[in-house]
């Protein structure tokens, strides 16, 4: 039975350990996918847990120098994790800017003072040996598996450095004896540790930014609960220990912590962080309740139906967190440089040394070790390894903040490139439920006589557009008293009897089989209802037409605004609807849709997508019911509203959870956000190596006589991530 499990991830610093633990998951026996997000530190696996367990899983990351945490964790207490893993590299990053400090100084402008070397060794061994020892312990666990990752850098770059410094102070004789001056470098090994700690302290600083949108989720949910025993007494309880067919009291202002149904109490709950609406819903006895909604002024008690992962919370938390750790195209690139870029680096560094050393004069030994060390340093695979997943990170989290639940990277990189987006029109153009616009009685008529007999013959009735008008007479405060005969004509409408009069309620037909003529004002209103897209209901007795009603689906208020801004934003509308071409014609008129089709079937929906991919135009669909999935699969980005069926959610990549359309050009612009994001990123992360390490080589050293410092090196590769996530950072600002 094949599962899918999230796990945190611990010893990864860079790209090039989240390619290797991707790796070892996915060539593991039974695992069908491995995605590893750097940015998040966690791991997504697929995995049939018939041939492999999570225990395995761990063992085969452990066997490659990182871990997997097994236990269930919160994000909570993976906040808890990580803020541990940020003190100590806090801490870690302090003193190792207190002890390379005086390297620095002596090092740079008193490097001839006494003892001056070793005073320098002194302050250099807390670095290399306290402060900096897990890069040369990741360095030698990568080594064991025959794997390189940006520690091996770090520990060879420090550790030449620093060794090649400890035999010259020890035994200066060995430099001077033969005419050259015996030069150390501590500062380099020092410094360059100080900084890259420093690089990795505010890269966590701003990742944690990321991961915003999940927390402010997991915020949503109660840590503690009132559970109510058989007696009736009231106990606080932690949220964990909650299961189904527990009765939980809920008070005034206080959040829903798990899905259920209530049993006593009647009271308003703001739902919009499921529904997007801002509206209160009442709940009254047999209500649904969700986990994260808000009680308003009203207490109630209700029976937990869906605790733990089961709740519909839970479901959008960890569906926005697979999108997280999803990996949109462009990544796929990235990982293949990453893999191999650390290799290429220490062979880069190899040839610099041996090119110095032989084209190098009198310092050729000094030049060949700073700008080999330099190579080392500078080259910075975390940058293209968080160029991709941190922008993603947080175009997806600031989409769940924006009722937009992206399933996959991939999608949200897709719709930037959309040229027509395709709307169903019931439910998802307009509200998806029949409201009468209006009752018109025929001259003379009394319509308080009448009214009650419409009432007793509707509610009797399980057509649809019936139970619009008995909401709408019941609203009115219209009472049916009246018992009498009901019967049902199939294609035509309804027949009843009461009182000894026969009355009809149904469409032209019903009136044609019964010979009953519309007058003309009537007819006047039949016309302007059926052209402002309302159905038409005729009411009549065995003589004439009492009256008829106007019963249309309303256009959401926000309809022809969405509309207007897709126009803008360069993106063509078109409208698919079963409904007839009166009333599809009508809803196009105010909206604006210019291009429509009327009484399609649900594989003509699908072939009209399809018609515009052969223009080479990319499509995004969006519906809310069934008869919408195909067309949904076909689509190159399906989008499907949070109100409607399982199936339509389940197909498509985008899920609006919320009525409001304005969330499509939204999500667009998001999407163009995120993309040109990316693209900044990878731009500046491989332009950065692509400048970086020719100039740590020395190319222009025979032109200009420069060479790049360590130090300088050092402090650049660290600054290029903070870059890169800073950036990524910026989409949270940007209005959508």
């Amino acid at each position: 039975m094949e599962k899918r499990e999230t796990f945190y991830v611990t010893g990864m610093s860079c790209a090039g350990c989240a390619m290797s633990v991707e790796q070892v998951l996915s060539q593991s026996k039974g695992v069908k996918e491995a995605k590893v997000n750097f940015a998040a530190s966690m791991v997504m696996v697929e995995y049939d847990e018939s041939v492999v367990t999570p225990t395995d899983l761990q063992e085969a990351v452990q066997a490659a120098g990182y871990d997997l945490i097994l236990e269930e964790e919160t994000e909570s207490d993976i906040e808890i994790r990580q803020r541990k893993e940020y003190h100590k590299l806090r801490q870690n990053t302090i003193g190792a800017i207190v002890f390379s400090l005086p390297v620095f100084i002596i090092g740079m402008f008193f490097m001839h003072m006494p003892y001056g070397d070793w005073i320098m060794l002194i302050c250099t061994v807390p670095v290399i040996l306290v402060f900096g020892r897990h890069f040369y312990i990741n360095a030698w666990q990568q080594l064991r598996h025959g794997r390189a990752n940006m520690d091996t850098l770090v520990a060879v770059s420090t550790g030449i450095a620093f060794l090649f410094s400890l035999f010259t102070t020890i035994y200066p004789q060995y430099w001077t004896s033969r005419g050259l001056e015996a030069h150390v470098y501590y500062e380099a090994a020092a410094v360059i540790i100080a900084l890259i700690l420093l690089g990795r302290l505010l890269e966590s600083r701003a990742k944690a930014g990321t991961s915003a949108a999940i927390r402010k989720l997991m915020g949503l949910q109660p840590q503690t609960v009132i559970r109510v025993a058989d007696d009736g007494t009231e106990t606080e309880i932690p949220l964990k220990v909650i299961q189904e067919g527990d009765v939980l009291s809920v008070r005034p202002g206080e959040r829903i912590p798990v899905d259920g149904t209530i049993n006593t109490g009647v009271s308003f709950v703001d739902e919009s962080m499921i529904t997007g609406e801002p509206v209160p819903v009442e709940k009254v006895t047999g209500s649904k309740v969700f986990a994260g909604t808000v009680n308003q002024k009203g207490s109630f008690r209700f029976t937990a139906e869906r605790v733990g992962n089961d709740t519909v919370l839970a479901h959008i938390i960890k569906m926005v967190q697979e999108a997280q750790g999803s990996k949109a195209p462009v990544q796929r690139l990235v990982d293949r440089i990453a893999g191999i870029f650390v290799p290429v680096i220490i062979g880069i560094a190899i040839i610099t040394f041996v090119v110095w050393m032989w084209v190098g004069g009198g310092e050729a030994f000094t030049h060949a070790l700073l700008t080999s060390i330099t190579v080392l340093v500078i080259a910075c695979p975390c940058a293209l390894g968080l160029a991709t997943p941190t922008a993603i990170m947080v175009g997806i989290g600031k989409g769940a903040e924006n009722n937009i639940l992206i399933k996959d990277a991939e999608s949200l990189e897709e719709l930037h490139k959309v040229g027509a987006v395709v709307l169903d029109k019931t439910g998802t153009i307009t509200e998806g439920k029949p409201e009468v616009t209006g009752i018109y009685w025929n001259e003379g008529i009394s319509a308080g006589i009448y009214m009650p007999v419409l009432l007793e013959l509707e509610s009797q009735s399980e057509h649809p557009l019936a139970g619009a008008v008995v909401t709408y007479l019941t609203e009115m405060g219209i009472t049916a008293g009246r018992d009498g005969s009901f019967e049902s004509i199939t294609g035509q409408g309804v027949r009843g009897r009461i009182a000894g009069k026969d009355y009809y309620i149904g469409n032209r037909r019903l009136l044609e089989a019964q010979s009953i003529v519309v007058s003309g004002e009537l007819q006047d209103w039949v016309q302007e209802l059926q052209l402002a897209g309302n159905t038409v209901v005729h009411f009549a007795d065995e003589h004439k037409v009492l009256a008829v009603i106007g019963i249309a689906d309303r256009i959401k208020p926000t309809s022809a605004e969405a509309v207007s801004r897709l126009k803008k934003m360069g993106v063509e509308v078109y409208m698919l609807t079963g409904d007839n071409a009166v009333t599809a014609r009508a809803v196009a008129d105010q909206t604006g849709i210019g291009k429509y089709q009327a009484e399609v079937m649900p594989s003509d929906k699908a072939e009209f997508v399809k018609s515009l991919q052969r223009q080479g135009i990319k499509v995004a669909m969006v519906g809310d019911g069934i008869n919408d999935s195909q067309a949904l699969a076909q689509s190159d980005v399906s989008m499907a509203m949070g109100r409607g069926s399982d199936i339509a959610i389940d197909v498509a990549k985008l899920t609006l959870i919320t009525s409001d359309l304005n969330v499509i050009p939204k999500a667009i612009a998001l999407s163009r956000q995120t993309t040109h994001a990316i693209r900044q990123n990878l731009f500046w992360a491989f332009i950065y190596n692509l400048i970086g390490i020719p100039l740590a080589a020395g190319v222009l050293y025979p032109c200009c006589g420069f060479l790049l410092n360590p130090m300088i090196a050092a402090a650049a590769m660290a600054f290029s991530s903070v870059s890169v996530v800073s950036n990524s950072l910026r989409i949270k600002a940007k209005k959508i």
